[in-house]
C-alpha cells in the first residue's frame, strides 16, 4: 500500500464491520488470505486494488469478506 502511504512498519487502526464503500481501505479476507486494499464495486462486481501501480487488481475466485475499513494510519520510527 505504498502508494497510499502505508508502509511495514506502520500501526493501522481499523473499524470493524463488514460494509464498504468503492475507494474505502479495508482489511479483507481474500480467498483464504488477508489483505489490505482498496475495496473496489462497480455494479453486482467487487474486486481488490492494490495502492502499487505495478500490481494488478485481485479478483476473488471463491469469496471476499471485509472485516474492516482502515480508518487511521500511524508511522513508528
Amino acid at each position: 500500500m505504498v502508494e497510499a502511504h502505508i508502509v511495514p512498519g506502520d500501526l493501522v487502526i481499523a473499524e470493524r464491520t463488514a460494509k464498504a464503500k468503492d475507494g474505502d481501505i479495508v482489511v479483507a479476507d481474500l480467498d483464504g488470505e488477508w489483505s489490505i486494499k482498496y475495496f473496489r464495486k462497480s455494479g453486482d462486481r467487487t474486486w481488490l486494488e492494490p495502492a502499487n501501480k505495478k500490481l494488478q487488481p485481485i479478483y476473488p475466485t471463491a469469496e471476499l469478506k471485509i472485516a474492516a475499513i482502515v480508518r487511521s494510519v500511524i508511522r513508528k520510527y
